[in-house]
């Protein structure tokens, strides 16, 4: 059987190859597995927390890249400083894997950490 061609951006699969990303989705499968929650519907629920976490990680470069201001030219002759619109992203993202945490009933731990800026990506 010929392997399926990955044609996820760059900067998603160098997320999803790394160890943090590989260490968090085992957790939280492990999880499941000691709560007894099972089944294709729990698995697609950590797919999606999973893929919230490539978002919030990209988020996070963002804003260390370009800061919580950032300049903007329309075009027009307007130019001036607006807020990091990553920043309002990775608010909502994060809460928004909080809560499908708290629904699966699983709670994020020390190996999972808490996606600090100061943290390594």
């Amino acid at each position: 059987m010929a392997k399926e061609a990955d044609n996820r951006r760059e900067d998603v699969r160098r997320i999803t190859r790394k160890k943090r990303y590989k260490e968090i989705e085992k957790d939280l499968r492990k999880q499941l597995e000691m709560n007894g929650t099972c089944g294709t519907f729990y698995d697609d629920m950590i797919n999606d927390y999973m893929a919230m976490y490539v978002t919030k990680t990209l988020l996070i470069e963002d804003i260390q890249k370009r800061g919580t201001i950032v300049k903007y030219n329309n075009g027009g002759g307007q130019e001036g400083y607006k807020k990091n619109e990553a920043v309002e992203m990775f608010n909502k993202t994060n809460a928004q894997m909080l809560k499908l945490l708290a629904e699966l009933g699983l709670k994020a731990n020390a190996t999972m950490g808490g996606g600090d800026f100061g943290d390594e990506l």
